[in-house]
């Protein structure tokens, strides 16, 4: 299959070091810098690229912010029977999008960053697909994922962003105040180093990926959830509230049942 890729950042050269030993893959990105360490693939900074090479499938790997921008700077030079993807972290506005550009589509979230996950074994990584758009285009996403290993889960998109938004902000932020508020230690204890290889590992992560996270419409409901439990826990804590904090732990307990 000829395949496009948009955006030569991580996860397009991800996608394009998975893809270009099967398919005939290129990747477009209109800064040729960025371009300069993308391997065995074609390299393309102009549509007329685009237009000669004739994808069956285009991958938009661009951040969230510029999806939409993206399609439409290629749609025009787009065989009309080409697949547009997206692996956008925040699908909003994309189905009536997709509904009003007449190509077939498919959309997922592959739910790792590559500087996070172990790229070698990613048996424990998740991935999800949305159950709309091209049935063709959900069976090759369906393929790959499962030659990866990843497990995958269907979701329409907005129960994607509805569990983007519980899954992923709430660790996000939680960590993020974790680290905006410790101190260094000479000799930290097992739980602080663990919340510490967290934290470096999600603050290695790329700026716009965790922007795209956390700019989840979603996302202030699930902020304020958090700002609620620490509020009644501090009251617990200020009134050395024994029962109280029985009463607590016992409740989030439950939680992980």
């Amino acid at each position: 299959m000829k395949i496009l890729i948009l955006g030569a950042g991580k996860m397009g050269s991800f996608f394009t070091d998975v893809l270009s030993f099967q398919h005939e893959t290129a990747v477009y990105d209109v800064d040729p810098q960025r371009l300069r360490f993308v391997y065995h693939t074609y390299r393309f900074t102009t549509l007329e690229e685009i237009k000669e090479f004739k994808p069956e499938l285009v991958i938009n790997a661009a951040t969230v912010k510029y999806t939409q921008e993206a399609f439409r700077q290629v749609m025009p030079v787009l065989p009309k029977e080409c697949i547009l993807s997206d692996i956008a972290s925040v699908k909003t506005g994309l189905k009536e999008f997709y509904e009003s550009t007449g190509f077939r589509y498919v959309s997922t979230h592959p739910m790792f960053g590559p500087t996070f996950a172990n790229l070698d074994n990613l048996s424990r990584e998740n991935a999800i697909i949305i159950n709309e758009g091209d049935y063709m285009g959900r069976i090759f996403f369906k393929d790959l994922y499962s030659s990866l290993k990843l497990n995958i889960f269907e979701y329409t998109f907005d129960e994607h962003d509805e569990t983007v938004a519980y899954s992923l902000s709430i660790p996000f932020v939680s960590t993020f105040v974790f680290t905006a508020v410790m101190k260094h230690q000479d000799a930290p204890g097992t739980t602080f180093k663990r919340h510490m290889d967290i934290a470096r590992g999600l603050l290695n992560e790329d700026d716009y990926l965790l922007q795209e996270i956390l700019f989840n419409p979603r996302t202030p409901g699930q902020v304020e959830g958090i700002r609620r439990e620490l509020k009644e826990l501090l009251e617990i804590i200020s009134n050395k509230d024994a029962e109280g904090m029985k009463r607590y732990l016992t409740k989030i307990r439950e939680k992980i049942k």
